[in-house]
């Protein structure tokens, strides 16, 4: 059988990192795709995208989609909006997660994302479109969910004439579980960014740091960079 051909969404979080890794484990890579929305962490996610690509020897693009300020205050890309941190964050608490949610949600940012890089995936030849979703982050994200990737690949039986198929392989997967997985991937943790944040260093304290912070001590893995903590 011929090898699949695959196009990755490449946020150079956690969970699109180790789908990255473990499609060129299991396909050829024609593509990684990066998406600057205006979201406050673009900069440095382009930066971190392009290192893990490079490391691979995936051809990376990055996206411009500057109208998503027309249509969302999410505090992702509205920087007078507040990204809750620290004490606001409860990651185990399922009301409080959904409150924090709703802080940086963005309208149906990962349909346009998706379907954006279907058309990619579809012009390249490839066979597998490949965000990075998590099983730990669909309880309060139902764009994270097993339901939602499979929907998109029916949606794509219509819309490209490939029949493109969109592929996770962190779906079921809790953060810990990703990073044990990017341990055997020879995953190189200290080029992700896993922040909301576009410091100097990941800030350790929003949601998305918490959940790595929290993943990577359970694995016993080393970062390799320190945090910028806010006092």
């Amino acid at each position: 059988m011929a090898q699949k051909r695959s196009l990755v969404l490449l946020s150079s979080g956690l969970d699109s990192t180790v789908n990255l890794f473990e499609a060129a484990a299991q396909s050829q890579v024609v593509l990684a795709l990066t998406f600057d929305y205006g979201q406050r962490a673009a900069s440095r996610e382009r930066e971190q995208a392009a290192k893990l690509a490079s490391r691979l020897g995936v051809p990376h693009k990055v996206v411009d989609l500057p109208w998503f300020k027309d249509f969302t205050r999410t505090a992702l890309v509205d920087r007078s909006a507040s990204i809750p941190v620290k004490d606001k964050v409860s990651i185990d608490d399922f009301k409080a997660s959904t409150e924090t949610a709703k802080a940086v949600w963005v309208p149906n940012r990962n349909g346009i994302l998706l379907n954006i890089a279907a058309g990619f995936a579809e012009g390249l030849g490839a066979d597998w479109v490949i965000p990075g979703f998590n099983a730990e982050e669909a309880v309060t994200f139902p764009d994270n969910t097993g339901e939602y990737l499979n929907a998109l690949t029916e949606s794509f039986r219509f819309s490209t004439s490939n029949r493109l198929e969109a592929v996770c392989f962190t779906t079921k997967l809790n953060k810990t579980e990703i990073v044990k997985r990017g341990v055997e991937l020879n995953v190189p943790f200290g080029l992700i960014w896993p922040c909301y944040f576009d410091g100097p260093a990941p800030c350790g304290e929003c949601e998305s740091c918490q959940r790595f912070r929290r993943a990577t001590s359970a694995a016993n893995v080393q970062t390799l960079f320190a945090y910028g903590d806010k006092k």
